[in-house]
């Protein structure tokens, strides 16, 4: 059984701490090694505030949903511990102890030495939604998809992690209203740059689009540098608003704060297109990265999806080390300083 926050379970000291490899707005995570197995941990450490809300409502709410959703696509949860008794961080901190995984799809994406091969997208991709699929039959939004909560390990199995920002929903109470400030900036869909508060899966998938064809090129493929511009480079591949493609587009807070001055064409598939892009892909993504939430793909109907179903098929890799790096970690947080010491070196 998972751990919960009544029950922690021991003392920081039971683990070594070898680097950090992560770093986020609740917490810096650190790979670690537990003294007596020497198995490979990571270990995010929470900050508790003692003067005003105590236990973080973020740090309760993910335990209690990785409690409840226990997936080979969902990263576990192993254990919480907090300093030993005599330290002075006593009472101030918690720890939260991850399994561990080498890579992470930002990082991967990021390295010079990894290349993305379609059957590796394929692959990971149905790992991905099959997780999430998971995540929805439980009723849970993530709220934070993006390619450094994918987590992959050197045999190419795919885990979704950082629960931080997630949230259990409701599919009878449609009026329930959630924040609109989740999911980071360039996979955040319209309806919440729109001030959208009522919504459900469809955010997510969205962020799964946006995914799905960073793998493909390399790169996001939204990359707003603000609110504004975000929205902007959406309309611009995936067209503006009308009463035919989004008929309640007009109904959200802030349209009209935020109402495109002139109407766009939508040219996504023809963005998408290109000699090395199969054409059930493209079509995938067009399903996927739909303005109207209630049009846009389920994690179900993806899994359905004519991709997952021809040439090559999705399966565990026969010869990872053909396509992982095996002899080096890549997460997001590492090759960003690898990249900043790179350039620290060039300048000298």
């Amino acid at each position: 059984m998972s751990p919960s926050p009544n029950k922690l379970r021991g003392y920081i000291d039971r683990y070594r701490k070898i680097r950090q490899i992560g770093e986020g707005t609740y917490g810096r995570v650190y790979l670690c090694e537990e003294r007596v197995s020497k198995q490979h941990v990571a270990i995010k450490k929470v900050l508790i505030d003692t003067g005003k809300e105590g236990f973080p409502q973020t740090a309760v709410r993910e335990i209690k949903l990785l409690a409840a959703l226990r997936h080979d696509n969902v990263v576990r949860l192993l254990d919480i511990v907090t300093p030993p008794p005599h330290t002075a961080a006593d009472g101030a901190t918690i720890f939260m102890v991850f399994e561990y995984l080498d890579h992470d799809l930002a990082g991967l994406l990021r390295d010079s030495r990894f290349h993305m091969t379609p059957y590796l997208v394929k692959w990971l991709m149905k790992q991905l939604v099959e997780g999430l699929q998971h995540c929805h039959q439980h009723h849970v939004l993530h709220r934070d998809i993006k390619a450094s909560n994918v987590l992959i390990d050197n045999h190419g199995n795919l885990k979704l992690a950082d629960f931080g920002l997630a949230r259990s929903y409701s599919e009878t109470c449609r009026d329930t209203k959630y924040s609109n400030k989740v999911i980071t900036l360039w996979y955040r869909p319209p309806e919440l740059l729109l001030g959208s508060e009522t919504y459900g899966p469809a955010v997510d998938m969205w962020s799964v689009g946006c995914i799905l064809a960073e793998m493909i090129e390399g790169r996001p493929l939204f990359q707003g540098q603000n609110h504004i511009d975000q929205l902007e480079v959406i309309f611009k591949l995936c067209g503006t608003p009308t009463h035919e493609n989004w008929p309640t587009h007009t109904e959200l807070p802030w349209f009209e704060m935020f109402k495109p001055p002139h109407m766009i064409d939508r040219c996504l598939c023809q963005h998408l297109s290109g000699e090395e892009t199969d054409k059930q892909v493209v079509d995938l993504l067009d399903k996927l990265l739909v303005l109207e939430p209630s049009r846009r793909c389920s994690a179900s109907k993806m899994l359905e999806h004519e991709y997952f179903w021809v040439e090559p098929l999705p399966k565990p890799l026969s010869n990872p080390v053909q396509l992982l790096p095996q002899d080096v970690s890549c997460h997001e947080f590492e090759t960003k300083l690898h990249h900043q010491e790179y350039g620290k070196r060039r300048k000298c």
